[in-house]
């Protein structure tokens, strides 16, 4: 009898340790989130990116900003996004970082998206619109001193946010803001006057502001990851600003103690802040975003369950043409334009023994957040229609990021390769590319990459 009820008790015991592993909640389930952030404005005069000519530093609006987000879902899986407020980052530099980031924290390239808003009052990198500028021996090394330390801290911000993961949840919206305007179908002086009218302005733009909100394991907010579709080109003058997407990343960070806001670049290669080119227009054009934002963050947002898919292509983007030397010899002597420098060193290359490739290796990203959020990442400037494409192919909780691991060259879609103009026309050789213009299955060859990378991660749900 003794034997017998030691035995049940036995029994008992275990079946509740049973139940207990069965019913009890897993404390390592769930997202899991990580913040770090780094000033990198310049110490040095540094040349500010963006615009053709010699333009050195002369004051500061506020500071620019480096931030990371990493995340981590219930399985253990890593992914780290990176938000800058740098004009371009090159590939020579982004590289750099992702070699760095696999051999310290085995992040592969489709586990990691550095992302740049745009802004044209922030600093040169690397060979970024390597011709765009005039040559300045002493220059050039302030810019190469520049860069090796912006790889440092890019790598240092990452390590800090992997450090720093901590439970989360994830949540998702979509606000709206106004002020972006298609520059290719509007005339930018006549805007104020058609805005005045009433009118209503011309072309496609993206109005949508994506909105993740990651809060804190006790309800707290932790971080405010937000887009918009236009470029940061309010400003035009010679000191340090992030221009709208800094001015609305203050305010968030204010309306929210112990926030931190980050801003992504969607698709607004073609896309402009109009009326532009004062300071006081552009803190209003960030306070519209980020209002857009605190709207959106008042209204119902959709959990976003702990389930991370990531998947990265380099896909080839084919030049219509190389650039043969006779042209080149043609372009050299124009004085001191961008096509001349351009020439000019492209002739050097050939001189040396270096072939021209026929196309561009191009970074595209496709992240599924559960079931409930994908992003697609696209290197470069992205024209509005590649957004309003996916969105419209993919579905509600599509985000459509620009700008991402390498600036390149502005990225047409076939309708604005068509038109031409300048997104879709024959200026390449600004970015140094040894061709004028890409070939005519641009987007052809983009969305077969995207709907590729879709299947594969919804495939492994």
């Amino acid at each position: 009898m003794i034997y017998r009820d030691i035995y049940r008790s036995l029994i008992l015991a275990l079946f509740m340790c049973f139940t207990l592993i069965i019913v009890s909640p897993n404390l390592e389930a769930g997202w899991q989130a990580g913040i770090a952030r780094v000033v990198i404005t310049p110490v040095k005069p540094v040349w500010l990116a963006g615009y053709g000519s010699r333009r050195e530093p002369d004051g500061k609006i506020h500071d620019l900003w480096m931030k990371a987000i990493a995340i981590k879902d219930e399985s253990g899986h890593r992914a780290v996004l990176i938000s800058s407020d740098f004009q371009g980052v090159p590939k020579s530099m982004s590289d750099r970082v992702f070699v760095e980031l696999k051999k310290k924290h085995e992040l592969s390239r489709s586990d990691v998206m550095f992302t740049f808003s745009h802004n044209h009052c922030g600093p040169r990198l690397g060979d970024d619109l390597l011709d765009y500028y005039p040559v300045d021996p002493s220059q050039e090394k302030l810019i190469a001193e520049y860069t090796d330390k912006m790889v440092l801290q890019t790598v240092e911000v990452v390590n800090e946010a992997l450090k720093n993961l901590e439970p989360a949840e994830l949540s998702y919206t979509v606000g709206q803001c106004t002020f972006a305007v298609n520059r290719r179908n509007n005339v930018e002086a006549k805007v104020p006057e058609i805005i005045k009218r009433g009118e209503k302005l011309k072309g496609p733009v993206d109005h949508d502001v994506p909105v993740l909100q990651v809060n804190r394991s006790d309800g707290t907010r932790l971080a405010i990851l937000f887009g918009y579709a236009c470029h940061p080109t309010t400003l035009s003058f010679t000191k340090w600003c992030g221009d709208y997407p800094g001015f609305a990343q203050i305010q968030l960070e204010k309306t929210y103690p112990g926030v931190t806001a980050m801003f992504v670049n969607t698709c607004g290669g073609d896309i402009n802040p109009l009326p532009r080119r004062t300071v006081a227009l552009c803190e209003i054009y960030g306070g519209m975003l980020a209002d857009g934002v605190e709207a959106a963050l008042k209204g119902e947002l959709k959990p976003v369950s702990p389930k991370l898919n990531t998947a990265f292509e380099l896909v080839k983007l084919d030049y219509l043409e190389t650039v043969s030397a006779d042209e080149l010899k043609k372009y050299a002597g124009e004085g001191s334009s961008i096509r001349s420098r351009w020439a000019r060193r492209l002739l050097g290359k050939l001189e040396t023994g270096t072939e021209f490739d026929d196309h561009y290796p191009y970074p595209l990203h496709v992240w599924q957040l559960g079931s409930e959020v994908v992003f697609i990442g696209m290197g470069a400037e992205t024209v509005v229609d590649y957004s309003l494409m996916f969105k419209q192919k993919y579905g509600e909780g599509t985000w459509v990021m620009g700008y991402a691991d390498d600036m390149i060259a502005y990225i047409p879609s076939r309708r604005v390769w068509e038109e031409g103009g300048y997104e879709g026309g024959w200026n390449l050789y600004e970015y140094g590319r040894p061709a004028f213009r890409w070939a005519g299955n641009v987007e052809e060859t983009i969305t077969a990459s995207i709907a590729r990378m879709i299947q594969q991660v919804r495939t492994e749900q």
